[in-house]
């Protein structure tokens, strides 16, 4: 088997170069073989030139400095690029008409396995954009998902955890129990289901027993990433 090779751009938290690094190598050595691994090329960009982007002129840096890192992967032999950050997607449009190598957008991965579950009605969770902004929640719409509208009492408390914490890699007591209660709310306003859409922020919930069932997006996206590197369609 003649396995694809994959340009990851990291490096919006090195937690989540290491997330993406080894959710894929798994997947590959499970389905492959236990000494298979997969081809990355990795790029793990410096998180302080992209953080917190908030002006046109920091959005327009984002995309120079994104487009740059993955005409770099493309050209070192990439066939497949993944940016390892929900909140980059933001300028996903700008960097795939600057890079001939097709880019695998994380929001449509998880739309795609919300309409294969059923799921139609969830709610959405990560960094300030993520929640707000139409980029990320149009995609996930256009696969058949409602979506609750975001409460910037949530917004504000999740932009703090996941930069002023997580991102460097602290997980306090008082973030899981914030995310416990959130979660208990938005059942109660009628999700069916949590979209994890922040790397870092499964270092606060427990994906696997909660109040809600919890799509993590870095899972998905890397697991389609892994997929497509075995050369399987559904990727």
């Amino acid at each position: 088997m003649n396995l694809h090779t994959l340009g990851l751009i990291g490096g919006m938290s090195w937690v989540s170069t290491q997330t993406y690094f080894e959710r894929i190598n798994r997947f590959v050595q499970r389905h492959v073989g236990k000494t298979a691994s997969a081809p990355m090329l990795i790029e793990n960009l410096d998180f302080r030139r992209l953080y917190r982007a908030q002006t046109k002129e920091d959005w327009e840096n984002a995309t120079n400095i994104i487009a740059d890192s993955a005409q770099r992967l493309s050209e070192a032999g990439a066939e497949m690029i993944v940016i390892g950050a929900n909140s980059m997607h933001k300028v996903y449009r700008d960097v795939e008409a600057r890079v001939e190598t097709p880019i695998l957008h994380i929001a449509e991965c998880v739309g795609k396995q919300m309409a294969k579950d059923g799921v139609e009605r969830a709610a959405l969770i990560g960094t300030r954009n993520v929640m707000t902004e139409s980029f990320y929640r149009r995609r996930l719409v256009s696969h058949g998902v409602d979506l609750l509208p975001p409460e910037m009492d949530n917004v504000e408390t999740l932009d703090r955890i996941i930069y002023e914490e997580l991102m460097i890699g602290k997980a306090s007591k008082d973030a899981r129990r914030a995310l416990r209660s959130m979660f208990t709310n938005l059942q109660k306003e009628g999700a069916q289901a949590v979209i994890l859409a922040c790397t870092e922020l499964e270092m606060v919930v427990d994906v696997d027993a909660n109040i809600l069932p919890i799509y993590d997006c870095t899972a998905i996206h890397a697991d389609a990433a892994a997929q497509w590197i075995i050369g399987d369609e559904q990727a």
